[in-house]
């Protein structure tokens, strides 16, 4: 979207040259099981200004004394861990771009997390860019003035804390077989962390430990990568390993109860000009006649599971668990990046850390591009010069 930039981009791209970056980016790791787009997103100062003025009012929401009591039931009671700290340690807003009536370009909120994401592939991902394509040393990734250096340290104060890296642990369900491993993979190269899946964890009393070559290690802190959502009735898991919810001697980075208090349910809560309407259907007193411009989303879902985006009137009414959903006026997104062949639509996802005791910090983006219905990756397969990417800004 800075044209320079992507005219230069675009009229030197070759295939094969895309071909080289897939490579390098795996280099030394595994084969990446989603879609890399071909290109950086290139983000103008006014776009990357108003992305910051949105995350700042998000923001301030989270950290107003009623969040908490705002999001109470949004914790499902059958998920619901103990000791819970103050704030979350990771947060991520997705913005679809679109345009305002002026014709200016505008981030609107489509979905937010307090859960973390790409942290250590998207730093990897940017570099690899940059290399690979002989970018601009006047392009960077990183926002809040963070370098390469600065924002890992950054990565380890957050996820290691005063801990050793072998008594941190970043868990997943089956964490070397996850389609985002390489980024697992990465942040253990980063931060010398252990990559463990939920089985390799076992209980000794309250304290969590794993064991390497006949020896066992007692972690400290885990890095939580498992959705709860994933497992759904399926506890008996936790037999041979551990149930995370039970009162355990063991810091979480981040809390589990965060994913379910910093998610759509806290959408209806927000009132601002980069947020879309947005409503808790148990409190819809009236269905919208021009439900073509909604879209009907479960609230304990991730990766667009289970959204509707052509709703009509009876899918509201046959809907048995109202509390359970959210109606919002749909977004049009705008193909903001020009590709060889035309313009492609874009979502740009906020990352921020959040030390203990200070306050967070954005730090790099994840970009996504579609010429599908949806965004996410999966619903745009069978195209090209879509997927995921990064944005890159002038420093």
């Amino acid at each position: 979207m800075i044209n320079s930039y992507r005219t230069s981009f675009n009229e030197q791209f070759t295939t094969e040259q895309y071909t080289l970056f897939l490579k390098e980016l795996e280099k030394g790791f595994i084969e990446i099981p989603f879609r890399v787009a071909e290109t950086p997103v290139f983000l103008p100062p006014d776009l990357k200004d108003q992305l910051i003025a949105a995350g700042e009012e998000i923001i301030a929401l989270i950290k107003s004394e009623n969040f908490k009591k705002l999001t109470a039931h949004s914790i499902p009671a059958e998920w619901n861990v103990p000791a819970e700290d103050a704030h979350p340690h990771f947060l991520t807003f997705d913005f679809g771009i679109c345009k305002d009536q002026e014709g200016k370009l505008i981030p609107k909120l489509i979905e937010l997390q307090g859960f973390p994401s790409l942290y250590g592939f998207q730093s990897h991902l940017a570099k690899t860019f940059q290399q690979s394509f002989n970018l601009s040393t006047a392009l960077t990734p990183y926002f809040s003035g963070l370098n390469e250096q600065s924002y890992l340290e950054l990565l380890k104060e957050v996820i290691v804390g005063r801990h050793e890296p072998h008594e941190v642990g970043l868990m997943d369900m089956d964490a070397p077989h996850q389609k985002t491993a390489i980024d697992f993979f990465l942040t253990a190269k980063y931060l010398g962390i252990k990559v463990l899946s939920l089985s390799d964890i076992k209980k000794e009393g309250k304290r969590l430990f794993y064991l390497e070559d006949g020896h066992k290690f007692f972690l400290k802190r885990i890095y939580n990568r498992l959705i709860f959502d994933e497992i759904g009735t399926n506890t008996a898991i936790f037999k041979d390993s551990f149930d995370p919810r039970e009162a355990l001697d063991i810091e979480w980075v981040t809390h589990p109860n965060w994913f379910y208090r910093i998610s759509k349910y806290t959408m209806p809560f927000l009132n601002s000009d980069f947020v879309p309407p947005t409503h808790f259907l148990k409190d819809l007193k009236v269905i919208p006649e021009d439900l073509e411009n909604y879209v009907l989303k479960p609230l304990f879902s991730f990766a667009g599971m289970g959204v509707l985006i052509d709703v009509q009137k009876k899918d509201i009414e046959k809907i048995s668990d109202p509390e359970n959903w959210i109606l919002q006026r749909k977004v049009s997104y705008e193909p903001v990046v020009q590709a060889p062949d035309g313009g492609i639509k874009l979502e740009i996802r906020l990352m921020y850390l959040w030390p203990e005791g200070k306050e967070p910090v954005l730090c790099i983006s994840l970009a996504r591009l579609s010429r599908g219905k949806m965004i996410g990756v999966r619903y745009n397969q069978d195209f090209d010069w879509v997927g995921g990417t990064v944005g890159l800004m002038e420093k």
